[in-house]
């Protein structure tokens, strides 16, 4: 017979830090045997989009980064969903890359089987399904947009699966740059000529602001006549000219102190043969 007093057990409220202290015993653990727990991943990224008069605009920079290192100077982030779909992707970029290819099939396949053109409402529901699914371990966020029978839509989807739908939206390291713009100076039903360069600017205050995104601007325009992709939009970064000569005469800098530390070294002789290849 099972105990009731166990079912009657009232459950305490607020957060539970069980797994708090479960980790920090792994990790001591771990320490203890000269082992290092995984840590979660920093990537840099600026990826921007937002709803105007005639459709939908998303912007993104093209650094992609490994670490402290600059692995590519002009990645696209802007990636393909359907002919009248993109989206783009920050967080690692494999991951962005496999998954919106993976995307871009299953809504091709289902384009041909109900014989209607996607809409961006179930490209968000496929994608937002597959990383809940994985839990988080997909590291990608994503912006969706596009139009549709129901007019432009612009969606965020989180690596854990969580979405919204907002009129503007930023994701990655230099989102809070980038908002800071869209929040200054974004109105509904924009003209496509003021859109673009709310958005360009966003981007650039992410690239200026986060040492994870650079390079350049790309924006991609969606709206009911098609798809205008603006790779290398804007590129904000160049490199200028020296206005001054850097190069000093010898001896401009006065050595104050001279050390010279003997280096004891073993002569080894050497013998050369030649090998007979006859």
């Amino acid at each position: 017979m099972l105990n009731s007093s166990a079912q009657c057990e009232i459950t305490s409220g607020g957060f539970c830090f069980d797994n708090a202290r479960r980790n920090a015993v792994l990790e001591a653990e771990l320490s203890e045997k000269g082992y290092k727990a995984p840590k979660a991943r920093k990537t840099g990224t600026t990826i921007a989009g937002m709803v105007f008069k005639d459709g939908v605009i998303l912007g993104a920079d093209t650094r992609a980064t490994d670490d402290m290192v600059v692995a590519d100077k002009n990645c696209m982030k802007i990636h393909y969903i359907a002919p009248n779909i993109y989206c783009c992707g920050a967080g690692v970029a494999a991951d962005a890359e496999i998954i919106t290819q993976m995307m871009s099939s299953n809504i091709e396949l289902h384009s041909l089987s109900t014989g209607r053109p996607p809409l961006v409402v179930t490209v968000t529901r496929q994608i937002k399904q597959m990383l809940f699914r994985y839990q988080g371990h997909i590291g990608s966020s994503l912006i969706v947009g596009g139009v549709d029978v129901d007019g432009p839509q612009l969606y965020s989807i989180f690596p854990h699966g969580s979405y919204d739908k907002l009129p503007f939206l930023t994701m990655g390291s230099g989102a809070d740059a980038a908002v800071s713009v869209f929040e200054d100076r974004f109105k509904a039903k924009m003209e496509l000529a003021e859109a673009k360069q709310l958005v360009r600017d966003a981007i650039t205050a992410g690239i200026f602001c986060d040492l994870g995104s650079g390079s350049n601007v790309d924006l991609c325009v969606i709206t009911d006549k098609g798809v205008d992709y603006l790779r290398g939009y804007e590129r904000p970064t160049q490199k200028g000219q020296r206005e001054g000569s850097y190069k000093y005469k010898p001896g401009t800098t006065p050595v104050l102190t001279k050390t010279v530390t003997p280096l004891t070294l073993d002569i080894v002789e050497e013998s050369v043969q030649t090998m007979d290849t006859q």
